[in-house]
Protein backbone atom coordinates (compact mmCIF):
# COMPACT_ATOMS: atom_id res chain seq x y z
CA UNK A 1 0.00 0.00 0.00
CA UNK A 2 2.89 2.36 0.74
CA UNK A 3 4.40 1.66 -2.69
CA UNK A 4 1.02 2.25 -4.35
CA UNK A 5 0.46 5.53 -2.50
CA UNK A 6 3.97 6.75 -3.32
CA UNK A 7 3.54 5.87 -6.97
CA UNK A 8 0.14 7.55 -7.29
CA UNK A 9 1.56 10.73 -5.73
CA UNK A 10 4.58 10.84 -8.06
CA UNK A 11 4.82 13.73 -10.57
CA UNK A 12 4.84 11.30 -13.51
CA UNK A 13 1.53 9.63 -12.59
CA UNK A 14 -0.06 12.95 -11.61
CA UNK A 15 0.94 14.47 -14.97
CA UNK A 16 -0.73 11.51 -16.70
CA UNK A 17 -3.87 12.05 -14.60
CA UNK A 18 -3.85 15.74 -15.52
CA UNK A 19 -3.86 14.78 -19.20
CA UNK A 20 -6.91 12.55 -18.64
CA UNK A 21 -8.64 15.37 -16.73
CA UNK A 22 -7.89 17.83 -19.53
CA UNK A 23 -9.71 15.61 -22.01
CA UNK A 24 -12.56 14.88 -19.57
CA UNK A 25 -13.34 18.60 -19.16
CA UNK A 26 -12.78 19.20 -22.89
CA UNK A 27 -9.92 21.60 -22.38
CA UNK A 28 -8.26 23.11 -25.44
CA UNK A 29 -4.88 21.96 -24.11
CA UNK A 30 -2.83 20.24 -26.84
CA UNK A 31 0.80 19.39 -27.44
CA UNK A 32 1.83 19.93 -31.09
CA UNK A 33 2.96 16.81 -33.03
CA UNK A 34 6.47 18.24 -33.46
CA UNK A 35 6.84 18.61 -29.69
CA UNK A 36 5.47 15.08 -29.17
CA UNK A 37 8.13 13.72 -31.53
CA UNK A 38 10.89 15.69 -29.79
CA UNK A 39 9.85 14.47 -26.33
CA UNK A 40 9.84 10.80 -27.39
CA UNK A 41 13.24 11.14 -29.12
CA UNK A 42 14.70 12.83 -26.04
CA UNK A 43 13.44 10.17 -23.61
CA UNK A 44 14.46 7.17 -25.69
CA UNK A 45 17.97 8.53 -26.33
CA UNK A 46 18.41 9.45 -22.66
CA UNK A 47 17.39 5.95 -21.53
CA UNK A 48 19.80 4.45 -24.08
CA UNK A 49 22.68 6.64 -22.86
CA UNK A 50 22.05 5.75 -19.22
CA UNK A 51 21.80 2.05 -20.06
CA UNK A 52 25.00 2.17 -22.12
CA UNK A 53 27.00 3.64 -19.25
CA UNK A 54 25.67 0.95 -16.90
CA UNK A 55 26.27 -1.76 -19.51
CA UNK A 56 29.99 -0.99 -19.73
CA UNK A 57 31.91 -4.06 -18.61
CA UNK A 58 28.90 -6.41 -18.79
CA UNK A 59 29.88 -10.10 -18.97
CA UNK A 60 29.12 -11.27 -22.58
CA UNK A 61 28.07 -14.74 -21.42
CA UNK A 62 25.62 -13.31 -18.90
CA UNK A 63 24.26 -10.92 -21.53
CA UNK A 64 23.74 -13.79 -23.99
CA UNK A 65 21.91 -15.80 -21.31
CA UNK A 66 19.62 -12.87 -20.49
CA UNK A 67 18.87 -12.29 -24.18
CA UNK A 68 17.97 -15.96 -24.61
CA UNK A 69 15.66 -15.94 -21.60
CA UNK A 70 14.04 -12.71 -22.83
CA UNK A 71 13.37 -14.19 -26.28
CA UNK A 72 11.79 -17.25 -24.64
CA UNK A 73 9.70 -15.02 -22.37
CA UNK A 74 8.52 -12.98 -25.37
CA UNK A 75 7.46 -16.19 -27.09
CA UNK A 76 5.52 -17.35 -24.02
CA UNK A 77 3.73 -14.01 -23.52
CA UNK A 78 2.67 -13.90 -27.18
CA UNK A 79 1.28 -17.44 -27.06
CA UNK A 80 -0.59 -16.82 -23.80
CA UNK A 81 -2.01 -13.51 -25.08
CA UNK A 82 -3.23 -15.33 -28.20
CA UNK A 83 -4.83 -18.18 -26.23
CA UNK A 84 -6.55 -15.78 -23.82
CA UNK A 85 -7.84 -13.62 -26.67
CA UNK A 86 -9.42 -16.71 -28.22
CA UNK A 87 -10.94 -17.77 -24.88
CA UNK A 88 -11.85 -14.51 -23.11
CA UNK A 89 -12.73 -12.34 -26.12
CA UNK A 90 -13.93 -15.05 -28.49
CA UNK A 91 -11.62 -13.67 -31.18
CA UNK A 92 -11.09 -15.31 -34.54
CA UNK A 93 -7.41 -16.23 -35.17
CA UNK A 94 -6.73 -13.02 -37.13
CA UNK A 95 -7.90 -10.74 -34.30
CA UNK A 96 -6.30 -12.91 -31.60
CA UNK A 97 -3.00 -12.77 -33.50
CA UNK A 98 -3.20 -8.97 -33.56
CA UNK A 99 -3.80 -8.87 -29.80
CA UNK A 100 -0.93 -11.32 -29.24
CA UNK A 101 1.45 -9.07 -31.20
CA UNK A 102 0.50 -6.12 -28.98
CA UNK A 103 0.41 -7.91 -25.61
CA UNK A 104 3.46 -10.07 -26.23
CA UNK A 105 5.47 -7.01 -27.22
CA UNK A 106 6.65 -4.19 -24.96
CA UNK A 107 5.93 -0.52 -24.28
CA UNK A 108 9.04 1.65 -24.08
CA UNK A 109 7.09 4.33 -22.19
CA UNK A 110 6.00 1.83 -19.51
CA UNK A 111 9.63 0.71 -19.28
CA UNK A 112 10.69 4.32 -18.65
CA UNK A 113 8.01 4.74 -15.98
CA UNK A 114 9.12 1.55 -14.22
CA UNK A 115 12.78 2.60 -14.39
CA UNK A 116 11.91 5.93 -12.76
CA UNK A 117 9.86 4.17 -10.10
CA UNK A 118 12.70 1.91 -8.98
CA UNK A 119 15.15 4.84 -9.02
CA UNK A 120 12.84 6.77 -6.69
CA UNK A 121 12.77 3.78 -4.32
CA UNK A 122 16.58 3.67 -4.28
CA UNK A 123 16.96 0.40 -6.23
CA UNK A 124 17.87 1.32 -9.83
CA UNK A 125 17.69 -1.38 -12.51
CA UNK A 126 20.59 -2.79 -14.49
CA UNK A 127 21.54 -1.10 -17.76
CA UNK A 128 21.31 -4.41 -19.64
CA UNK A 129 17.52 -4.12 -19.53
CA UNK A 130 17.64 -1.55 -22.33
CA UNK A 131 19.00 -4.25 -24.66
CA UNK A 132 16.41 -6.73 -23.39
CA UNK A 133 13.68 -4.18 -24.14
CA UNK A 134 14.48 -4.29 -27.86
CA UNK A 135 14.89 -8.08 -27.86
CA UNK A 136 11.46 -8.57 -26.31
CA UNK A 137 9.69 -7.09 -29.33
CA UNK A 138 10.99 -9.57 -31.91
CA UNK A 139 9.36 -12.92 -30.97
CA UNK A 140 6.01 -11.42 -30.00
CA UNK A 141 5.52 -9.56 -33.27
CA UNK A 142 6.60 -12.52 -35.39
CA UNK A 143 4.47 -15.05 -33.49
CA UNK A 144 1.41 -12.80 -33.36
CA UNK A 145 1.55 -12.22 -37.11
CA UNK A 146 2.24 -15.88 -37.86
CA UNK A 147 -0.77 -17.03 -35.81
CA UNK A 148 -3.02 -14.39 -37.31
CA UNK A 149 -1.88 -15.11 -40.86
CA UNK A 150 -2.34 -18.84 -40.38
CA UNK A 151 -5.92 -18.26 -39.32
CA UNK A 152 -6.50 -15.95 -42.28
CA UNK A 153 -4.74 -18.30 -44.70
CA UNK A 154 -2.05 -15.77 -45.60
CA UNK A 155 1.56 -16.46 -46.51
CA UNK A 156 3.68 -14.83 -43.85
CA UNK A 157 7.30 -14.90 -45.06
CA UNK A 158 7.24 -11.45 -46.61
CA UNK A 159 5.41 -9.94 -43.67
CA UNK A 160 7.87 -11.52 -41.22
CA UNK A 161 10.83 -9.98 -43.04
CA UNK A 162 9.03 -6.64 -43.03
CA UNK A 163 8.35 -6.97 -39.30
CA UNK A 164 12.00 -7.70 -38.50
CA UNK A 165 13.03 -4.66 -40.49
CA UNK A 166 10.44 -2.53 -38.69
CA UNK A 167 11.74 -3.67 -35.29
CA UNK A 168 15.41 -2.96 -35.92
CA UNK A 169 15.12 0.18 -38.06
CA UNK A 170 12.24 1.80 -36.18
CA UNK A 171 12.73 4.91 -34.06
CA UNK A 172 12.58 3.04 -30.75
CA UNK A 173 15.30 0.50 -31.59
CA UNK A 174 17.59 3.01 -33.33
CA UNK A 175 17.49 5.47 -30.43
CA UNK A 176 17.74 2.87 -27.66
CA UNK A 177 20.49 0.79 -29.26
CA UNK A 178 22.27 3.89 -30.57
CA UNK A 179 22.17 5.51 -27.15
CA UNK A 180 23.30 2.23 -25.60
CA UNK A 181 26.35 2.16 -27.91
CA UNK A 182 27.19 5.83 -27.29
CA UNK A 183 26.92 5.43 -23.53
CA UNK A 184 29.01 2.24 -23.48
CA UNK A 185 31.73 3.74 -25.68
CA UNK A 186 31.87 7.14 -23.97
CA UNK A 187 31.62 5.83 -20.41
CA UNK A 188 30.80 7.91 -17.33
CA UNK A 189 33.52 10.46 -18.06
CA UNK A 190 32.45 11.14 -21.62
CA UNK A 191 28.74 11.32 -20.82
CA UNK A 192 29.38 14.03 -18.21
CA UNK A 193 29.49 16.63 -20.97
CA UNK A 194 25.81 16.03 -21.82
CA UNK A 195 24.37 14.89 -18.50
CA UNK A 196 23.00 18.39 -17.76
CA UNK A 197 20.62 17.95 -20.70
CA UNK A 198 19.82 14.25 -20.87
CA UNK A 199 19.86 13.38 -17.17
CA UNK A 200 19.12 16.56 -15.20
CA UNK A 201 16.16 17.49 -17.42
CA UNK A 202 14.82 13.93 -17.75
CA UNK A 203 12.10 14.17 -15.09
CA UNK A 204 10.69 17.43 -16.44
CA UNK A 205 10.57 16.15 -20.02
CA UNK A 206 8.95 12.92 -18.82
CA UNK A 207 6.21 14.90 -17.09
CA UNK A 208 5.36 16.72 -20.34
CA UNK A 209 5.36 13.43 -22.21
CA UNK A 210 3.06 11.77 -19.66
CA UNK A 211 0.69 14.74 -19.80
CA UNK A 212 0.36 14.10 -23.54
CA UNK A 213 -0.02 10.35 -22.97
CA UNK A 214 -2.87 11.01 -20.53
CA UNK A 215 -4.76 13.02 -23.15
CA UNK A 216 -4.25 10.30 -25.77
CA UNK A 217 -5.30 7.54 -23.34
CA UNK A 218 -8.49 9.42 -22.45
CA UNK A 219 -9.34 9.71 -26.12
CA UNK A 220 -8.80 5.97 -26.61
CA UNK A 221 -11.01 5.12 -23.64
CA UNK A 222 -13.87 6.99 -25.28
CA UNK A 223 -13.62 4.60 -28.25
CA UNK A 224 -14.45 1.41 -26.33
CA UNK A 225 -17.17 -0.61 -28.06
CA UNK A 226 -20.10 -2.64 -26.79
CA UNK A 227 -18.00 -5.54 -25.51
CA UNK A 228 -15.97 -3.23 -23.26
CA UNK A 229 -16.40 -5.39 -20.14
CA UNK A 230 -14.77 -8.47 -21.68
CA UNK A 231 -12.05 -6.29 -23.16
CA UNK A 232 -11.45 -4.68 -19.77
CA UNK A 233 -11.09 -8.10 -18.12
CA UNK A 234 -8.60 -9.18 -20.80
CA UNK A 235 -6.58 -5.97 -20.52
CA UNK A 236 -6.17 -6.45 -16.77
CA UNK A 237 -5.77 -10.24 -16.60
CA UNK A 238 -3.06 -10.53 -19.27
CA UNK A 239 -0.66 -7.94 -17.79
CA UNK A 240 -1.15 -9.37 -14.30
CA UNK A 241 -0.34 -12.89 -15.54
CA UNK A 242 2.70 -11.70 -17.48
CA UNK A 243 3.87 -9.41 -14.68
CA UNK A 244 3.80 -12.14 -12.03
CA UNK A 245 5.67 -14.46 -14.40
CA UNK A 246 8.17 -11.65 -15.05
CA UNK A 247 8.91 -11.31 -11.34
CA UNK A 248 9.69 -15.03 -11.11
CA UNK A 249 11.84 -14.98 -14.28
CA UNK A 250 13.73 -11.83 -13.25
CA UNK A 251 14.47 -13.30 -9.83
CA UNK A 252 15.66 -16.57 -11.42
CA UNK A 253 17.97 -14.63 -13.78
CA UNK A 254 19.64 -13.01 -10.79
CA UNK A 255 18.47 -9.48 -11.50
CA UNK A 256 18.49 -6.96 -8.68
CA UNK A 257 15.24 -5.99 -6.97
CA UNK A 258 14.87 -2.96 -9.23
CA UNK A 259 15.83 -4.96 -12.31
CA UNK A 260 13.25 -7.62 -11.47
CA UNK A 261 10.52 -4.98 -11.15
CA UNK A 262 11.42 -3.40 -14.49
CA UNK A 263 11.65 -6.79 -16.24
CA UNK A 264 8.24 -7.79 -14.87
CA UNK A 265 6.80 -4.49 -16.06
CA UNK A 266 8.29 -5.06 -19.51
CA UNK A 267 6.53 -8.42 -19.79
CA UNK A 268 3.25 -7.00 -18.48
CA UNK A 269 3.22 -4.02 -20.85
CA UNK A 270 1.58 -3.86 -24.27
CA UNK A 271 2.97 -2.13 -27.34
CA UNK A 272 1.03 0.68 -28.99
CA UNK A 273 3.78 2.00 -31.29
CA UNK A 274 5.75 -0.82 -32.93
CA UNK A 275 3.00 -3.46 -32.84
CA UNK A 276 0.32 -1.40 -34.64
CA UNK A 277 2.73 -0.68 -37.49
CA UNK A 278 3.66 -4.36 -37.81
CA UNK A 279 0.04 -5.55 -37.62
CA UNK A 280 -1.12 -3.03 -40.22
CA UNK A 281 1.49 -4.44 -42.60
CA UNK A 282 1.08 -8.15 -41.80
CA UNK A 283 -2.63 -8.33 -40.89
CA UNK A 284 -4.24 -5.44 -42.78
CA UNK A 285 -7.80 -6.68 -42.08
CA UNK A 286 -7.31 -6.90 -38.29
CA UNK A 287 -8.91 -4.32 -35.97
CA UNK A 288 -5.77 -2.40 -34.99
CA UNK A 289 -7.83 0.38 -33.39
CA UNK A 290 -9.21 -2.01 -30.77
CA UNK A 291 -5.67 -3.22 -29.98
CA UNK A 292 -4.39 0.34 -29.50
CA UNK A 293 -7.39 1.22 -27.32
CA UNK A 294 -6.76 -1.85 -25.17
CA UNK A 295 -2.99 -1.30 -24.85
CA UNK A 296 -2.97 2.47 -24.41
CA UNK A 297 -6.41 3.17 -22.96
CA UNK A 298 -6.56 0.37 -20.36
CA UNK A 299 -3.32 -1.59 -19.84
CA UNK A 300 -0.96 1.39 -19.86
CA UNK A 301 -2.84 3.35 -17.15
CA UNK A 302 -3.26 0.16 -15.10
CA UNK A 303 0.46 -0.60 -15.14
CA UNK A 304 1.40 3.02 -14.52
CA UNK A 305 -0.83 3.43 -11.47
CA UNK A 306 -1.20 -0.07 -9.98
CA UNK A 307 0.87 -2.66 -11.83
CA UNK A 308 4.37 -1.29 -11.19
CA UNK A 309 4.00 -0.98 -7.37
CA UNK A 310 2.28 -4.39 -7.34
CA UNK A 311 5.22 -6.05 -9.11
CA UNK A 312 7.58 -4.21 -6.75
CA UNK A 313 5.79 -5.62 -3.71
CA UNK A 314 5.86 -9.11 -5.20
CA UNK A 315 9.56 -8.81 -6.11
CA UNK A 316 10.26 -7.75 -2.54
CA UNK A 317 8.59 -10.94 -1.29
CA UNK A 318 10.76 -13.02 -3.64
CA UNK A 319 13.92 -11.27 -2.46
CA UNK A 320 13.05 -11.65 1.24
Amino acid sequence: MDLLTTNLASPVVLAFALGILARAIRSDLTIPPQIQTYLSIFLLLAIGLKGGVALRGQDPAQLALMLGVTLAAGTATALSAYALARWMLGDVPREAGAMAAHYGSVSAVTFIAASQFVERTGAPAEGVLVALLVALEVPALLIGLALGQRGAGNAGAGASRHTLREVFTGKTAVLLLGGLAIGAISGPGGIKSVDAMYFALFQGVLMLFMLDMGMIAAQRLSELGRNWLRLLAYCLAVPLLHGVAGVAIGHAMGLSLGGTVVFATMLSSASYIAAPAAVRAGLPEADVGRCITAALGITFPFNLAVGIPLYAALAGRFAA
